[in-house]
């Protein structure tokens, strides 16, 4: 049985697979109180200035629900890591994998390290795949969107859930370190930091990360998500120039890298092309 999500596709829920939320590792804590990088110490360099700012929970005094959605596909042998790191974050209340056509044991290690797993009916692109999911999780206060292939170094996430939760961003952008392993000439993610400074004028350092935390005005404003891996770079733009506070924050995260080879050429040809379609309508003002 497949749901449809603002046209970009649906996500199934086959009788094969539960989709009741796991056990949560840890109880949700309280809350407390442009283009530059927010050190780990909580100091930011620069945020994109908002005018006129929806009304957040802050300082309310309730919990406030934390979601981790985690797009996966063909991941096995580092889901469960990156799942099981997840929930050892105190303030993270669920973690849904959103398997985006796998072919390999993806679904299989998700849920056996607790997460709660959608599948998609077929592969429809990373942003097709989570915009479909969000219709199927319960709305959260804030949502933390991390690649599934991060491992244990995805605990890391506490740090953008900190900084939407008490350090005044809307939206929290993971800056990774710079891995000597990633191949390619880095055309994708130039071409993705000139077209975001161009639309937005926000100067982004990491453009095509992944890892993001986000309020749920935020996702809410933003939907529905760009297709396939123009998602990350029309969520910027777009929270940008709705005038939410986008900052990025340094992680100490690592994923896999992109090689310089016959299918790392294929991804980031993809990449372009996902850029590129998600750029277009917003260069006209279509979006």
């Amino acid at each position: 049985m497949a749901n449809q999500a603002g046209g970009s596709g649906g996500l199934a829920r086959p009788e094969r697979e539960s989709t009741e939320t796991s056990e949560r590792a840890n109880p949700p804590a309280p809350v407390g109180g442009s283009g530059g990088v927010a050190r780990p110490e909580r100091e930011s360099t620069e945020t994109s200035e908002r005018a006129n700012p929806p009304a957040p929970d802050r300082g309310s005094g309730r919990r406030r629900r934390v979601v981790a959605v985690v797009a996966a596909r063909d991941e096995e042998g580092l889901v469960g890591a990156t799942v099981e790191a997840i929930r050892t974050i105190p303030d993270v209340d669920e973690v849904v994998v959103v398997d985006d056509g796998s072919t390999d044991g993806t679904v299989e290690e998700a849920r056996r390290s607790g997460g709660r797993v959608l599948v998609a009916p077929r592969h429809l692109g990373k942003g097709g795949a989570l915009e479909g999911a969000l219709d199927l999780i319960e709305p959260a206060d804030v949502y933390v969107f991390l690649d599934a292939d991060l491992g244990e170094t995805a605990k890391e996430a506490g740090l953008l859930i900190h900084e939407v939760m008490s350090s005044g961003a809307d939206l929290a952008i993971g800056a990774l370190p710079r891995d000597p392993r990633h191949g390619g000439f880095r055309l994708v993610k130039h071409l993705a930091t000139a077209v975001i400074r161009a639309l937005s004028g926000f100067r982004a350092a990491e453009p095509l990360s992944g890892q993001r935390a986000a309020a749920r005005a935020v996702v809410e404003a933003v939907r529905p998500l760009a297709g396939g891996f123009g998602l990350e770079p029309a969520m910027t733009i777009d929270a940008v120039r709705m005038g939410f506070r986008v900052r990025e924050v340094a992680v100490p995260m690592r994923h896999v890298p992109t090689s310089r080879d016959v299918p790392g050429f294929v991804h980031r040809a993809r990449q372009g092309r996902d850029l590129l379609a998600a750029a277009l309508p917003r260069a006209l003002r279509m979006r």
